[in-house]
């Protein structure tokens, strides 16, 4: 690749000299003809359309077969196959479109270049024309649109139907924290007003609240497969974005206001690294790192397939760094996981 952006780079800075060239030519022309194209500078120029042309086209399909294999694997909730099929028609549309309208530019282009004896035909309008490329846009947007409007509203369902977990993810500069309900399944009041670290209550809890004794707050994601989870984002400071790319959900964390967003993990973490795409991926992965420690450079550890919580809004300086991990394992061993965290009011007791 990085051979690739040199040649690119190379041949770019030498179109780029043939330019300053062309144009210290033209300036030593008489000042009647220096702006004047002449036949053979129009059937060049529709030549290299048509070159061009190929080069996009080129581009495009070596990119398809070069970068697909960087793609996410298939989503891992169970509204994700609609989002990913709803992205797939998009993608399909706008490819044909692309492929025919450059092709017709680009041919005609070199079909109507100058010559000389030919004039141009100007045509005030055109109202069948007018009303094909504006009908035909119009119906097929308006069905994407409508499409996206269900897709959209059926995920955005949340209710406390099939008896969902409920679990809060808390974002600040620059990491999160998720906040689960506890035995009762319900989330104590919290404000950041009430947030003191010294008493470890990192998330601004009511302490008088009796639903937020046995809340429970941990630094990493775990979620029992097949189960709805009905998330609760709050932010400290300033916009966040919570964005789980492997579940197709991502929703916005505002200071002041508590947003939400729901699906059902479909993939335990397990499941997912059998997939042979990750598979793939991990070894091409590990064999990279491993040249790396083989050259004594850091971060060259073995690396292992996971979810991942990142945010997808610039909120500072170490934003990239903003991540936790995700666990989605069997009701078993969620439960067993979370007997062995402990509760809000066990925390500040051993405070104390």
């Amino acid at each position: 690749m990085t051979t690739l952006l040199i040649i690119a780079v190379l041949v770019l800075v030498a179109v780029a000299i043939w330019q300053m060239t062309k144009i210290f030519e033209l300036s030593q022309l008489k000042t009647e003809y220096a702006e004047v194209a002449s036949e053979r500078d129009n059937r060049y120029n529709g030549y290299l359309m048509f070159v061009f042309l190929i080069f996009i086209y080129g581009i495009t399909i070596f990119s398809f077969w070069k970068y697909s294999k960087v793609l996410l694997p298939e989503a891992s909730s169970a509204h994700g196959a609609d989002y990913d099929y709803l992205m797939l028609v998009s993608f399909v549309i706008i490819f044909i479109v692309q492929t025919l309208t450059q092709a017709l530019l680009h041919y005609f282009a070199y079909k109507y270049r100058g010559e000389k004896g030919k004039k141009a035909l100007y045509y005030a309008d055109n109202d069948r024309l007018e009303f094909i490329w504006t009908i035909i846009p119009v119906i097929v947007l308006a069905g994407l649109i409508l499409w996206g409007l269900y897709s959209w509203t059926n995920i955005m369902d949340i209710n406390d139907e099939d008896d969902p977990l409920i679990v809060e993810l808390y974002a600040q500069q620059f990491n999160w924290t998720a906040r689960y309900g506890g035995a009762d399944n319900v989330l104590g009041g919290a404000n950041v007003r009430r947030i003191d670290i010294d008493k470890a209550n990192v998330l601004g809890l009511d302490e008088a609240d009796p639903n937020a004794a046995d809340d429970v707050i941990v630094k990493e994601l775990h979620l029992p497969v097949g189960r709805k989870v009905n998330f609760k984002f709050r932010s400290q400071d300033v916009l966040h974005s919570a964005y789980m790319p492997h579940f197709r959900a991502q929703m916005n964390c505002v200071p002041g206001m508590t947003t939400e967003f729901s699906f059902t993990p479909i993939t335990t973490t397990e499941q997912i690294r059998q997939n042979p795409d990750v598979i793939d991926k991990v070894k091409r992965t590990n064999k990279i790192r491993a040249e790396r420690a083989a050259n004594g450079e850091p971060n060259s550890d073995p690396w292992e397939y996971d979810y991942v919580l990142i945010c997808n809004k610039i909120c500072g300086k170490s934003h990239y760094n903003m991540q936790m991990k995700i666990i989605v394992e069997t009701e078993e061993e969620y439960n067993q996981w979370m007997a062995e965290q402990q509760t809000f009011q066990q925390t500040m007791a051993s405070m104390q």
